[in-house]
């Protein structure tokens, strides 16, 4: 377990996140990341969500129409 810190950044309130935890995540300075919320609470992740649910619909579709 990590204990995030929130400090000032600018006008902003932000959190840095240990190294362990930006390799763990396999992202660096720039990638973006994403809080959605889950039955336990939060969750960070850099995967988009909403390309998730696209690529779940796309598969459906090339599954029920595979002959076309």
């Amino acid at each position: 377990m990590h204990t995030l810190k929130l400090t000032q950044i600018g006008n902003s309130v932000g959190v840095i996140l240990p190294k362990e935890v930006l390799a763990r995540l396999k992202v660096e300075k720039g990638d973006t990341l994403y809080i959605t919320e889950s039955p336990d609470g939060l969750r960070l992740t850099p995967h988009d969500p909403n390309f998730e649910l696209q690529m779940k619909a796309a598969r459906e579709i090339m599954r029920t129409r595979r002959k076309v």
